[in-house]
């Protein structure tokens, strides 16, 4: 019986169990590398998803901003303040007041103008300049 066993591991063959061993190792990499790539693949539909939520839950909060305003509108609290405010209206036994400008003539301070000449274009050359610079690559002299 030893001596199968010595011969066994002398010829190098593989047993039953390596092979299974193999095999399910084989099996968990292949796993692993497809859930990797699986969750890789996730992370921007869940960033994408945490946009959408925010941008829910921001639309929310002005759907119950205008939901209150529109509760404001539809109250006599507004029909009163609109009247008084913008309607120039007065309960009974209130009177309404006015300011009127007085008559006294108040004139604004003139502001002085200021014109500086502005030189927009660059000063033109003399035709000899130009000849100068197209002959020499150089500024003419100055006389």
């Amino acid at each position: 019986m030893e001596q199968r066993r010595l011969k066994r591991k002398t010829t190098g063959q593989l047993s039953g169990m390596q092979v299974m061993f193999a095999a399910v190792l084989a099996i968990g990499l292949i796993l692993a590398i497809s859930f990797s790539s699986r969750i890789t693949e996730n992370q921007p539909l869940q960033e994408t998803r945490n946009d959408v939520q925010r941008q829910i839950e921001e639309l929310r909060e002005i759907q119950a901003t205008l939901v209150a305003e529109r509760d404001f509108v539809a109250s006599d609290a507004y029909v009163e303040q609109w009247a008084r405010d913008e309607g120039k209206m007065v309960r009974p036994g209130e009177h309404l007041v006015i300011p009127v400008p007085s008559g006294i003539n108040i004139e604004a301070t003139p502001v002085p103008e200021i014109n500086v000449p502005i030189q927009t274009a660059p000063p033109e050359k003399k035709p000899w300049e130009l000849w100068w610079l197209l002959f020499f690559d150089s500024d003419p002299p100055q006389f």
